[in-house]
């Protein structure tokens, strides 16, 4: 397989994880909004936070109300991390690769961008956003559901696989930092409406039936830190993001590198105490440390098998 395919497939399955990401988590937040009491004010800049996209919203809005900042998650092409622009991206890949995904790979992408382009107002609009967002999730998840289902698992479809693990382990590790507290603006005592808050975090990763399932025990921030950064069941927890990562860099050929540092990587999550973690107050330090982990892997992974991306930089 030539690099640039192999690159343009990684990103692809990166940028349609990132859009699927980015709209849960906004309709999570929605439906908190309405749960919560009208005396409860939330930060929807919080939101912003979480993509790592600070300093690009600085740069074109002066305050943080929920319209500007939905706007910027869903629409604004300046933000490359917005629905809009990450579902043109991966069209645009998807585009230059199609000789090696199903045709209706293709297909389901194209379409998914064309609706959030003409539809992109309704995801701003208050009245629409639910319903918006819900149909870019299911439609990132039909991609999903055919990529897996319909094309050989060969070295393309490991790329496709890392590409959504790495992204899929980074975001989930982002909303673990952020935390349902730190969404609220004056957090003095939270601890009224604290189940509510690490619910929203859990419906981010739509993680929670599954914590209900498996965990057992009324939500609190230590369990659902625990689940949804070390449960080896749950796919979008970093531990099994993180091994699913593992596991295709395993099928690739020449991964010395990058899957030495993903098994180090799953190891450190695996072996933290997080009760002591949160106690201690150095959760955020360590979620820094995970994040620089699966920087570090995906930047192996440039190294190793997209050198020309580096040659360019």
């Amino acid at each position: 397989m030539l690099s640039r395919v192999a690159e343009r497939l990684y990103w692809m399955s990166r940028y349609v994880e990132r859009a699927e990401n980015t709209a849960r988590m906004i309709k999570s937040f929605n439906v908190m909004t309405l749960d919560m009491p009208r005396s409860v004010q939330l930060s929807w800049r919080g939101l912003v936070s979480v993509t790592g996209t600070d300093a690009i919203f600085n740069e074109h809005y002066q305050r943080d109300d929920e319209r500007n900042c939905v706007k910027f998650l869903i629409a604004d092409a300046y933000n490359p991390g917005s629905v809009l622009s990450t579902l043109r991206a991966a069209r645009e890949n998807v585009r230059t690769t199609r000789d090696l995904v199903p045709t209706e790979a293709w297909e389901v992408v194209n379409e998914l961008y064309i609706f959030a382009r003409d539809n992109v107002e309704s995801g701003i609009n208050k009245r629409a956003r639910f319903e918006f967002l819900s149909e870019i999730v299911q439609r990132c998840q039909t991609l999903g559901g055919l990529v897996a289902g319909c094309m050989s698992h060969d070295s393309a479809f490991d790329f496709i696989c890392l590409g959504r693990s790495i992204e899929r382990a980074d975001m989930t590790s982002r909303q673990i930092d952020a935390g349902a507290v730190q969404l609220l603006i004056g957090k003095d005592d939270p601890q009224p409406h604290e189940g509510l808050l690490w619910t929203t975090v859990l419906r981010a990763q739509s993680g929670f039936q599954m914590y209900r399932q498996h965990v057992k025990r009324r939500i609190n921030g230590v369990d659902v830190v625990r689940f949804l950064l070390q449960d080896t069941l749950f796919p979008r927890a970093v531990a099994h993001s993180v091994a699913q990562a593992e596991a295709a860099l395993g099928r690739l050929p020449h991964n010395d590198i990058p899957l030495r540092l993903a098994v180090q990587a799953r190891r450190h999550v695996l072996e933290a105490d997080v009760e002591k973690l949160i106690v201690a107050e150095e959760l955020h330090d360590f979620i820094d440390v995970v994040q620089t982990e699966i920087g570090d892997i995906h930047d192996a992974i440039v190294q190793c098998w997209f050198p020309q991306a580096v040659a360019t930089a």
